[in-house]
């Protein structure tokens, strides 16, 4: 009897961690490079600049130079309500941006929630630069 309680317990487990909720932005394929030097992200030239790049990731991506001069990338996909891909859009000045359908706000430096309803940070993408390209890609 107890055999099977536990079986019972494990298959009823098993069963419930693959379900997808929604809560979550999905897995997408990026590979993005530029020119450094390339005018559609000069505001990236100095510490505090962001950019939108438009066909990358679930609902676009934005790059963001660190006031250490450390490039980061997030999808512009909100994580409120993530299945809506509602893309979250540059504040002014660009330290954050805010998710329009929920009003979250997340911080730029780290992708961190910084106003609810938001509690995850944004999808983050990996970025490289050098003296001749920036690349972003997962």
């Amino acid at each position: 009897m107890k055999f099977r309680n536990v079986l019972a317990l494990s298959i009823l487990l098993l069963l419930s961690c693959g379900k997808d909720d929604g809560t979550y932005i999905p897995d997408v394929y990026v590979n993005y490079t530029v020119p450094i030097n390339d005018p559609s992200i000069s505001a990236l030239n100095g510490p505090g600049g962001a950019v939108v790049i438009s066909g990358h990731g679930v609902a676009g991506i934005i790059i963001y130079r660190r006031s250490d001069n450390v490039y980061v990338a997030y999808d512009r996909c909100s994580s409120v309500n993530p299945q809506s891909k509602c893309a979250v859009t540059l504040d002014n000045p660009s330290l954050t941006v805010t998710d329009p359908c929920s009003g979250a706000k997340f911080s730029l430096f780290d992708g961190t929630p910084v106003k609810a309803p938001a509690t995850k940070s944004l999808k983050s993408y990996q970025v490289t630069a050098n003296s001749l390209y920036l690349m972003v890609m997962n």
